[in-house]
């Protein structure tokens, strides 16, 4: 199954009124086991399942690394619900933590995210020291759009883009928008990339559980064409992240810790 789907549709258009043909966005339950274990549903876009699966997991630190997971394996009930299986060394406490701990956040539906332990906060804080050309930012931030086929087919998903090199990116769409880091991060762990020494950039607005994400994964820099919430910038300026917001053209809005960024 595909994730898009084609149907027919009445367009008005000035004083016209005709039928066409429609492409829309397939929207599929995602059911998360690990060791045969469930964790977690989200609802998603059916394409890289796994590596959602996998960013997912790696973000709210019930597999500490990519390495630890022997096997994957992914199902489909119908086509309405997929299952993804994983196989991994876990961290049990954070799976119950996620349990008990679990917040409703502000993406789209009602998702679950953990809040970052007080007692991961030094570990947490981002201390790389990369650095990039804010000319190379306007750069992908122009293009990023047209590297999304299914944003292109539909402009009904959101959008995420990983940057490693100029040969080495990592594309995730997703109706929801914190699912799409977590597919552009499962694809970039998954092969072998070090995700501290890119940057990340998403077509939505930087919402506190998205900054915590790449908190969560040491990604240095995180920017959007849109801007941040209050909780963001707070989330960003005690963990060290660059936060960027607003980039378009030649400007942008830095929120806090510039040094990245050079002109």
């Amino acid at each position: 199954m595909g994730p898009v789907f084609e149907f027919e549709i009445t367009k008005i258009k000035g004083s016209q009124k005709f039928t066409v043909q429609d492409t829309v966005i397939r929207e599929i339950k995602l059911e998360i086991y690990v060791n045969d274990r469930y964790i977690t549903a989200l609802m998603g876009t059916p394409v890289d399942q796994i590596e959602l699966a996998v960013g997912y997991l790696i973000s709210e630190n019930i597999i500490e690394n990519v390495k630890d997971i022997q096997s994957s394996e992914i199902k489909s009930i119908d086509d309405k619900i997929f299952k993804v299986y994983i196989k991994a060394k876990v961290n049990e406490k954070n799976i119950d933590r996620l349990d008990t701990q679990g917040v409703i956040v502000s993406g789209c539906g009602r998702g679950k995210s953990t809040q970052i332990s007080k007692k991961a906060i030094e570990a947490k804080i981002i201390t790389g020291d990369l650095c990039i050309n804010a000319s190379l930012l306007f750069k992908e931030m122009s293009e990023f759009y047209t590297q999304c086929p299914l944003y292109e087919q539909t402009g009904c998903v959101h959008t995420a883009k990983l940057y490693f090199d100029k040969d080495t990116y990592f594309i995730g769409e997703d109706i929801a928008q914190h699912n799409t880091i977590d597919k552009a991060v499962g694809k970039a762990l998954m092969a072998g990339i070090d995700v501290s020494k890119s940057f990340l950039m998403v077509s939505g607005r930087l919402s506190s559980e998205m900054v915590a994400k790449a908190v969560m994964h040491q990604i240095p820099i995180l920017a959007s064409r849109t801007a941040s919430t209050c909780r963001g910038v707070n989330i960003a300026d005690k963990f060290g992240l660059t936060l960027i917001g607003f980039v378009r053209g030649d400007k942008m809005n830095i929120y806090r810790h510039p040094r990245r960024i050079n002109v």
